[in-house]
């Protein structure tokens, strides 16, 4: 069984219904209880226009990575996500793997850690609530030295729930 970590942001429509979404998805994958941080608004990064609406979610399953991966993925486009979209762009709705396990991935569709999660302070900071005391694979960086160090956002926590 793995303990996965699921980074998930919504810019396009009714946002908090995307996210709620995602969770009965992620509900359905999972084996036990998911955990779920708080919803986080931030500004986009890149060409979006629009705020996002960001969260993280933790899931157990007996599902492979890249299997993971690719589950994720048709339940985006399921939703309306285009199956190629502007990277930084505009998104009905965004599921990226942040952690499998303790493992370190590397292959040509998959990588985790997620390789740009340090730099998102829409990650880190819904991550931080989940899990206090996290330590990054590859640096050994712990999460309050990975928030010190990724770029600044404007970015709130909401009251909204899912």
């Amino acid at each position: 069984m793995a303990e996965v970590v699921i980074a998930i942001g919504s810019n396009l429509g009714d946002k908090l219904n995307y996210i709620r979404q995602s969770a009965e998805f992620l509900e359905h994958l999972s084996t036990t209880f998911i955990r779920k941080s708080s919803i986080w608004e931030s500004e986009p990064v890149g060409p979006a226009k629009f705020p996002f609406y960001n969260s993280v979610a933790v899931i157990s399953t007996d599902q492979p990575a890249a299997e993971l991966l690719e589950l994720l993925k048709t339940f985006e486009q399921q939703l309306g996500r285009e199956a190629n979209p502007i990277k930084w762009g505009p998104r009905i709705v965004d599921l990226d793997i942040i952690s499998y396990n303790s493992l370190v991935i590397q292959t040509d569709s998959l990588i985790i850690p997620h390789p740009e999660y340090q730099q998102r302070l829409f990650v880190l900071l819904p991550l931080r609530e989940l899990f206090p005391s996290w330590s990054d694979l590859s640096s050994g960086k712990g999460i309050e030295q990975i928030i010190e160090e990724a770029p600044e956002i404007m970015i709130r926590k909401t009251d909204l729930t899912w």
